[in-house]
């Protein structure tokens, strides 16, 4: 009886040392999260800074601080990955290598991850619960970031002209005319399109947390799609151009709109844009319609967004939920 109890102490006490030895090995063979150099830190006022310092730069940043626990493995590989991916998608120590736009659109996200609880990851704030935003800080986010989007009041009317004028010699180039400049294309190959007023309708969403009026054109194949319900994925050839204005309300509360903000534009072709879901992603800013992004990987920010936030919608926000919604037969 002794040596059989013997024995089977014996046997714990070996299985107890290999997980420990096998713990100790784990340590040294996991990837480790290291901080590269500071190129540029965001120019914000200080309570902004502190909020986004606290609740983001451990994974979206070059300054990431791990805990204790952070760096035993086999959390630490967790770590390490999620330090990974957060930095592809936009990193906060290299603010300088990004475009205005591209700035502004990465702080929306943000905003729009924190409030709908996506961002921090649950998992994260657990484990650390400093990182957690409140309500007010949203709303102090939320106002710093419509300061640098939200235009004064402008002459619509005097816009708009100044918006037809540039189309109409965009299109005058397509067709063999010759101009000044070539139709702007974007570093992936996506190129504005000019004659996108000619396309169907699609949806015409009011953006309140940006203050923007957006209207969504689709080409034949995209609404063809969008009637059959065969969005999961688009199939190839279907394109989709948002146009964006500045929204003005006036002191009765009427909302009319304001600057030209951007023309937004996704092209469906799985071969060329395997790595974003098969949609190619482009932002023309301004009447100039200037391409957003230093580098093609710009559109990885637009697929990680629209990947979280509207992969039921075949990553196309604004998609009309039936079919009866859009106004088409």
């Amino acid at each position: 009886m002794q040596t059989t109890k013997r024995g089977r102490l014996t046997k714990i006490a070996i299985s107890v040392g290999l997980l420990l030895l096998l713990g100790l090995f784990m340590q040294f063979i996991g990837p480790a999260v290291t901080n590269p150099p500071v190129t540029g830190k965001m120019d914000t006022p200080a309570e902004v800074a502190a909020i986004y310092q606290r609740a983001c730069y451990d994974c979206h940043s070059n300054e990431t601080k791990l805990a204790w626990y952070d760096k035993i493995a086999p959390t630490s590989w967790l770590v390490a990955k999620d330090v990974r991916e957060g930095r592809s998608r936009f990193n906060f120590s290299e603010w300088n290598k990004l475009s205005e736009s591209d700035r502004q659109a990465i702080l929306w996200e943000t905003v729009n991850q924190i409030t709908s609880k996506k961002m921090p990851l649950a998992d994260y704030a657990t484990m650390h619960p400093d990182a957690k935003v409140s309500t007010r800080e949203i709303e102090t986010l939320k106002g710093y970031v419509k300061t640098l989007s939200n235009g004064q009041p402008a002459d619509t009317v005097a816009i708009v002209a100044a918006a037809n004028a540039a189309d109409a010699e965009l299109r005058g180039f397509k067709k063999g005319a010759h101009f000044s400049r070539e139709l702007p294309r974007a570093l992936n190959g996506v190129s504005y399109v000019s004659d996108y007023r000619n396309w169907q309708v699609i949806t015409t969403p009011n953006r309140f947390d940006n203050n923007t009026i957006r209207v969504l054109y689709g080409n034949d194949i995209a609404v063809k799609a969008i009637r059959e319900n065969r969005i999961n994925p688009f199939p190839d050839g279907a394109e989709v151009v948002k146009i964006v204005w500045n929204k003005i309300t006036d002191t009765d509360g009427h909302i009319r709109p304001g600057a030209f903000s951007s023309a937004q534009i996704m092209v469906q072709d799985k071969n060329k844009y395997k790595q974003t879901g098969g949609w190619g992603f482009a932002l023309f800013a301004g009447l100039k319609l200037v391409p957003a992004g230093k580098t093609a990987a710009f559109q990885i920010g637009c697929y990680n967004c629209h990947k979280d936030l509207a992969a039921s919608t075949g990553y196309v926000f604004d998609v009309p939920l039936r079919n009866s919604d859009l106004g088409i037969k």
